[in-house]
């Protein structure tokens, strides 16, 4: 898949947490369960550094849960503490404060008469808002202004411990790997607007005949499965009445209905990248 950009909202996003991290003692970088490494930005990587980095892996929920585990196991062998959660329902939200405290070891006066700062980063649509949002709570209180802080941007507090500095979500310019842009594309992180929308789902169908083709009997009700997959795509939409005049099924339409489903969980709960 031939999606190559670098819009001037992501390089100014980039340049954001080069300027920010700075301040913070350690950050949150929100992985998408369901593709760990696929939504590992290399480019954060690098921004990174050595800054303390503890890894959330978001959307727990519609993953396999015995392929987290798994994923789960490479990052601690990298060093890095690992949260599981899905930040919708607040699984494994509680451990959150904990995680951080023992990340970050309190050396110093400064650090130890103020809150722990952490910045939230990762791709777009991994759940950031969800995690801060879920993370926040009936106990925020908005800090005030730092030194050095873009305009308009404040330290959300939560509890008395931490203050967050959220982030927009950003992309790296070119995908190496077009297996990583389908990818990234199935779960919803590139927008719909610069995807050919049928040559996702005809990724997915593929991957799922592949690794649970029960699953689309089972979703679509279907007792046999055609062996192409723009074959299959006709009869999920007629199945599903998605259909042009003429009775057609119209593809763009059941294409962009068969990643929703995918993306919400509809299908099962499915890993795509393999340790």
């Amino acid at each position: 898949m031939g999606v190559q950009w670098f819009p001037g909202h992501m390089a100014k996003t980039k340049r954001l947490i080069r300027e920010q991290l700075r301040l913070c003692d350690a950050v949150f970088e929100l992985l998408d369960a369901r593709i760990p490494s696929s939504s590992r930005n290399p480019m954060i990587k690098e921004i990174l550094g050595t800054k303390p980095r503890i890894v959330v892996l978001n959307k727990i929920d519609l993953a396999e849960p015995g392929q987290t585990r798994t994923w789960e196991s490479v990052f601690i062998d990298e060093g890095h503490p690992v949260l599981k959660v899905d930040s919708v329902r607040g699984t494994g939200i509680r451990a959150v404060t904990a995680v951080v405290q023992k990340a970050v070891p309190r050396t110093g006066t400064a650090l130890l008469m103020r809150p722990l700062r952490v910045m939230v980063v990762g791709i777009p649509n991994v759940g950031k808002s969800s995690f801060v949002n879920r993370l926040v709570g009936q106990r925020s209180a908005r800090a005030g202004k730092r030194p050095g802080l873009t305009r308009g941007k404040q330290w959300i507090r939560v509890g008395r411990n931490i203050e967050l500095l959220d982030t927009p979500g950003v992309l790296w310019p070119k995908f190496e790997d077009p297996e990583v842009g389908y990818r990234l594309a199935v779960t919803g992180a590139v927008r719909e607007e610069v995807l050919d929308v049928e040559d996702v789902a005809r990724w997915l169908l593929n991957w799922l005949l592949a690794n649970s083709p029960t699953a689309l009997k089972k979703r679509f009700d279907l007792r046999a499965l055609p062996g192409e997959c723009a074959d299959l795509l006709d009869l999920i939409g007629i199945k599903r009445g998605l259909l042009l005049p003429g009775g057609r099924a119209d593809r763009t339409k059941t294409a962009a209905a068969l990643l929703k489903d995918f993306q919400e969980g509809r299908l099962g709960r499915f890993t795509l990248d393999e340790t």
